[in-house]
């Protein structure tokens, strides 16, 4: 009697792998071939046929008539089912299709794969001290589906929500997305936040990481020097404004006089202070003449996009007295 054995009731893989499925013939059966398929009914695929198959799939034996095992190269996640070993018979006439003979009693195939290094992403705006913000940790590509994660900052655990698992496209691997919302502050110019994913196929955790200074804005504190109560008449006051503790550091200073823009040659480069914010300062020289008298000079800083800080000082000049 004719016998397909497929004696492989399960393999278990791990992506990149190359595996073999065995499959011998015994007795005298029709004239016809073996193949192999993935999958059963309407849903199958065939897998290795002696006029084609893939690159991947090569026979163990060439030429064999009883042992029709198969090497798979270079398996994926996708590449999970379940393989059968067919034996089909061929009907008179060489065009007339293929009848199913006997088959095995199919190989489930599962393949390990490890999770991609996960990535972080912060908001699409960046949040100032005191405001939340939420953070996002991505990994995919992954099987079996038993996954964890965990948060720090500056290596401490926080809390997160759970995370969401979701299968992939072909539902032979799972992605993960997990969400942590913070509350920031100023000393957050120096944080990070790193998501850890552990996961069966790795030996230690995958870890992607977040500089929490690429989510916030510290906002400057503006301040306009000195500030007399009145000046002598053609006197050169030195006006400088400062602009403190923020960050990023793009920041632009404009002086005005009675609402009119004054051109500045001298504004400092922004340096970075000990906390990892910065400051800078801009001078503006100006001769008290009589007409100056009552000006209103402002300095103002404008920085990542917010409404802008001005600061005023109101010209008084002290005027002799005529004689």
């Amino acid at each position: 009697t004719f016998k397909v054995q497929q004696p492989q009731e399960q393999l278990l893989a791990t992506a990149g792998q190359t595996i073999t499925l065995s499959c011998n013939v015994s007795g005298h059966g029709p004239i016809g071939p073996v193949e192999w398929l993935k999958g059963r009914g309407n849903e199958n695929k065939t897998i290795y046929a002696q006029t084609s198959s893939s690159p991947r799939v090569t026979r163990v034996v060439n030429g064999s008539n009883t042992d029709f095992s198969i090497h798979i190269r270079d398996v994926q996640p996708e590449d999970a089912g379940t393989y059968y070993c067919v034996k089909y018979k061929r009907s008179v006439g060489q065009s007339a299709p293929l009848q199913f003979f006997q088959s095995g009693k199919g190989t489930v195939v599962s393949v390990h794969a490890k999770p991609t290094t996960p990535v972080v992403f912060g908001p699409e705006q960046r949040a100032g001290p005191g405001e939340s913000a939420t953070f996002t940790c991505e990994t995919g590509g992954f099987f079996p589906r038993s996954i964890s994660v965990r948060w720090l900052k500056n290596q401490a655990p926080i809390s997160a929500q759970q995370p969401q698992i979701s299968p992939g496209q072909s539902n032979s691997s799972y992605s993960l997305s997990s969400r942590v919302t913070l509350t920031l502050q100023r000393e957050d110019v120096r944080s990070q936040l790193a998501c850890e994913v552990q996961h069966p196929t790795l030996r230690a955790p995958l870890r992607g990481t977040y500089r929490l200074r690429e989510a916030l804005r510290v906002s400057p504190s503006v301040r306009l020097l000195p500030e007399p109560s009145s000046v002598d008449v053609n006197q050169t006051l030195n006006l400088s404004c400062r602009a403190e503790g923020f960050y990023p550091r793009e920041v632009s200073v404009s002086w005005l006089e009675n609402g009119r823009e004054v051109k500045v040659e001298n504004t400092s480069r922004a340096a970075e202070t000990r906390q990892g914010l910065f400051e800078l300062s801009s001078l503006l020289e100006v001769q008290a003449t009589e007409e100056k008298n009552g000006s209103a000079f402002a300095c103002r800083v404008l920085h990542d996009g917010q409404e802008p800080v001005s600061r005023t000082f109101t010209l008084w000049i002290a005027v002799p007295a005529k004689e």
